[in-house]
C-alpha cells in the first residue's frame, strides 16, 4: 500500500500521528497517556480468540515489555489513509514494524478536551519483517 502525504494531515491529527509512532517504537508511557484516552480499548484476534483490552490493561502491558526501539528494530512508520468524518471523529490506517511483524493499526480517534486521542484501536499482523 501507498503512504499518503503527511502533509495533507489536519496538523493536530499528524501531532497525535508523530506521538503514536514514537509511542510504539520507544514504550514512552507518557505518550501513552498522551495518545490513548483513558476510556479507550484495544482489539485484536490472538491465535482465533478475540482479544479487548481497556486503557489500563493496555497499558500494563505496553510498559511491560521491551521496546522495539531497545530490540534494535528499524522504523518504517506509514499512514495509509486518513478518514476526517468531522471535526470530532476521523479514522486512520496506519502500519508499522515491531517485534519482527509489519503490523496494521486502525485507529478511531476523537477530538476532546482541545486534543485528538485514539478511543480504540484494531490491530493486525499482516506480514513478516525482511530485513
Amino acid at each position: 500500500m501507498t503512504a499518503i502525504d503527511l502533509g495533507t494531515i489536519d496538523p493536530e491529527i499528524r501531532t497525535l500521528v508523530d506521538d503514536y509512532f514514537d509511542l510504539m517504537h520507544e514504550q514512552d508511557m507518557a505518550l501513552f497517556d498522551r495518545v490513548f484516552h483513558p476510556d479507550s480499548v484495544l482489539y485484536g484476534v490472538v491465535d482465533g480468540q478475540i482479544n479487548i483490552r481497556p486503557y489500563a490493561v493496555y497499558r500494563e502491558a505496553v510498559a511491560a515489555r521491551q521496546s522495539p526501539a531497545t530490540l534494535g528494530n528499524k522504523r518504517r512508520d506509514v499512514v495509509l489513509s486518513v478518514d476526517k468524518i468531522s471535526g470530532t471523529l476521523a479514522l486512520l490506517k496506519m502500519q508499522l514494524e515491531m517485534f519482527g511483524g509489519v503490523m496494521q493499526d486502525y485507529l478511531n480517534i476523537v477530538y476532546l478536551d482541545g486534543q485528538w486521542w485514539v478511543m480504540a484501536k484494531m490491530w493486525e499482523k499482516v506480514g513478516e519483517v525482511t530485513d
